[in-house]
């Protein structure tokens, strides 16, 4: 199985990736069938040099059946080569569970509880003429 992901190049503290094509079950720097692009995230995210793609052989990688990894899956959706990954805000693991929803469904109904019942501001009382 063909993927399509970044392989770790430059010096340390100092990461530059190239999006290469490669057996899965080769390691991350290791030996690849072809080099397809390059993504340094050193510069800003507006700078056109901060991703290179050759979107020839990428449409004919992905057209064999290579499969891009998540990261590099953002970079071709972005590019407009394959339809963007969505993802999920959170987690539903993450949600409170049922006791601490119903606290929290209590501590709301009784903060805006006293909001309702609370009267009215007396309207100014007319003033008094100057003697």
């Amino acid at each position: 199985m063909l993927k399509i992901r970044l392989s770790r190049h430059g010096a340390k503290k100092r990461p530059f990736f190239h999006i290469v094509v490669a057996e899965h079950t080769r390691c991350r720097d290791g030996q690849f069938v072809e080099k397809v692009g390059t993504y340094n995230p050193m510069l800003q995210k507006t700078d056109a040099q901060r991703i290179n793609l050759n979107t020839d052989r990428i449409k004919y990688w992905l057209g064999v059946g290579a499969q891009p990894t998540d990261r590099v899956a953002k970079f071709l959706g972005d590019a407009n080569l394959i339809a963007k990954r969505q993802y999920r805000a959170t987690p539903i693991k993450s949600l409170p569970k049922a006791k601490a929803q119903e606290r929290l469904k209590a501590a709301a109904e009784a903060a805006a509880a006293p909001a309702e019942s609370a009267p009215a501001p007396a309207a100014p009382a007319a003033e008094a003429p100057a003697a």
